[in-house]
């Protein structure tokens, strides 16, 4: 676990292509001091460098939630403000932040699929509102079923199959 996260932080601190040296992190460490014997992170005393709770959570949270949350999230707050620009402002963050998430790891044409899924969605669930079902469980419905798509599309990318 910890030459994952020293391997996050140095691709953080030097990104390819641009020919610049390892930024300063937020200790003050601009990793020159890095262990000969397997390029991981010290600092002074000889400690491995920690991962900061953002690194930790975005590792841990799958992008599938944060897509299923953020449709369930501009949702409420659309309907708690009757601001609906506001409540498709927060569907739009949530939407980048998937992007931003999953570019690297993914690729772009998974991506650009679960984005298009959400879109779609998004449609879908304003159709299903209008039917019997109701807004909130079409939003549900619709949520549950991007999270699983995001799941499928992007969050197993790169895993191996049992």
């Amino acid at each position: 676990m910890r030459a994952d996260v020293s391997n996050l932080v140095r691709a953080r601190a030097a990104p390819h292509g641009t020919g610049a040296g390892p930024a300063q992190d937020q200790h003050g460490d601009r990793g020159e001091d890095r262990a000969a014997d397997g390029g991981e992170d010290r600092r002074a005393g000889g400690r491995a460098a920690r991962p900061t709770y953002s690194d930790a959570v975005t590792r841990r949270v799958p992008t599938a939630l944060i897509a299923a949350v953020s449709l369930v999230a501009g949702f409420a707050v659309a309907q708690a403000t009757g601001v609906r620009a506001l409540g498709g402002a927060v569907l739009v963050l949530g939407a980048a932040w998937c992007v931003q998430r999953s570019w690297r790891t993914a690729g772009p044409w998974r991506v650009a699929v679960v984005v298009v899924l959400g879109a779609l969605g998004f449609v879908a669930s304003h159709v299903l509102a209008r039917t019997a079902l109701g807004a909130w469980p079409s939003v549900l419905l619709v949520s549950a079923a991007l999270g699983a798509a995001t799941w499928l599309v992007v969050d197993t990318r790169g895993r191996p199959s049992r």
